[in-house]
């Protein structure tokens, strides 16, 4: 985990992400993302200065009908005497049985936001950690150029002012194949998705894409990234972020 705790570590340190007193609710799927970030997290505590609360919420979406298993993460939790919160939902039956969405991921993501958002606030948690990863970023500005022809990305913090909460990812430097690796070597307790949508979404084509370019012209994905901090693209310049000189 120390290259993760690296990448995490100057996150939160270049977009100010958490400061002492914090009460963060952890997002957990039960993928390696959330898994890797709450273990990264907790392990951060020992360390980094700053001090902070954590809870772990899993939203199940109850695909199919039926009940996700998240005992491996309740075990996860207890063993770091973390508190941790699995609330069952309808998400799944409403997106893919009753709807029938064509498009599922835009109504699941919305639906499952505004779910973990009143968890929160329940809670009485001021911040959300969520897992989004380095790929996540790149892929995420790829699409909306490409598919809605604006140029954004989600922001590495962002503030929801009707919930009082603030939005945080300390994962956005972690490559997602650093990510995986940490979570295979300390033995995470990854919980497969059900969703019926998993691996054919416009986000896995676009992963794909990228994969692609990134072959033919090696280090493509580390320059959209470059000039997205470049342009500070939705506060991705950090907090000390100085606009380039205009040339006469």
């Amino acid at each position: 985990m120390q290259k993760i705790l690296g990448y995490m570590r100057k996150a939160i340190q270049e977009y100010d992400l958490i400061h002492d007193g914090d009460i963060i609710c952890v997002g957990v799927s039960g993928g390696k993302d959330s898994l890797v970030l709450l273990n990264g997290l907790i392990l951060l505590r020992r360390f980094i200065g700053i001090n902070y609360e954590l809870k772990a919420v899993t939203l199940d979406p109850g695909f199919g009908g039926v009940r996700g298993d998240y005992s491996p993460v309740a075990e996860l939790c207890e063993s770091y005497g973390i508190e941790y919160h699995v609330i069952h939902t309808q998400i799944g039956e409403i997106v893919f049985d009753v709807r029938q969405e064509t498009n599922p991921c835009s109504l699941c993501a919305r639906m499952r936001r505004g779910a973990l958002h009143d968890a929160a606030v329940s809670l009485g948690c001021n911040k959300i950690a969520l897992g989004h990863n380095y790929d996540d970023a790149v892929e995420t500005f790829v699409m909306n150029l490409f598919n809605e022809g604006r140029i954004g990305c989600f922001s590495p913090i962002s503030y929801l002012s009707r919930k009082q909460l603030y939005l945080i990812r300390p994962l956005v430097f972690a490559p997602e194949r650093e990510i995986r690796k940490a979570s295979e070597k300390n033995g995470l307790p990854i919980v497969k998705s059900k969703c019926p949508a998993d691996g054919k979404t416009n986000r896995q084509s676009t992963k794909e894409f990228i994969a692609e370019m990134e072959r033919a012209n090696h280090g493509f994905k580390d320059r959209l990234f470059g000039a997205m901090k470049r342009g500070n693209i939705d506060g991705w310049g950090g907090v000390n972020y100085i606009p380039p000189a205009k040339k006469d």
